[in-house]
């Protein structure tokens, strides 16, 4: 089934993981928001996505949250791929799906906060 790639590229390999609420991988939503932090561990990218619809009580629940291979949120959003090798301390948002994403100015990646 390679047909369901919408890039030609290959899959990312030995990448890491990412982190997103459930409900984007469950109901495909496309990601809004997505920033980058110091990784956990060795195994985590440091990646963390988001479809800007979830609110705070929502993401604050750890069984909302779970971990993907960073090739699940590229199948349902290959316009994140292009990111995947920025720096640890950024953060990207858009405020549609069909626009390109922008550095994020107003997210504050200490505190985990909009400023």
């Amino acid at each position: 089934m390679s047909g369901n790639k919408k890039r030609g590229g290959s899959m990312k390999q030995n990448f890491g993981y990412v982190l997103a609420p459930k409900v984007v991988v469950e109901e495909k939503r496309k990601i809004r928001f997505m920033y980058r932090e110091e990784p956990d561990n060795l195994q985590d990218s440091g990646w963390r996505f988001f479809s800007g619809d979830e609110d705070q009580e929502y993401v604050d629940n750890p069984n909302n949250i779970a971990i993907y291979d960073v090739n699940t949120i590229i199948k349902i959003d290959p316009d994140v791929e292009e990111f995947l090798e920025s720096n640890y301390g950024v953060a990207f948002e858009r405020q549609d799906t069909k626009e390109n994403f922008v550095p994020s100015k107003d997210y504050d990646l200490e505190s985990k906060e909009y400023n």
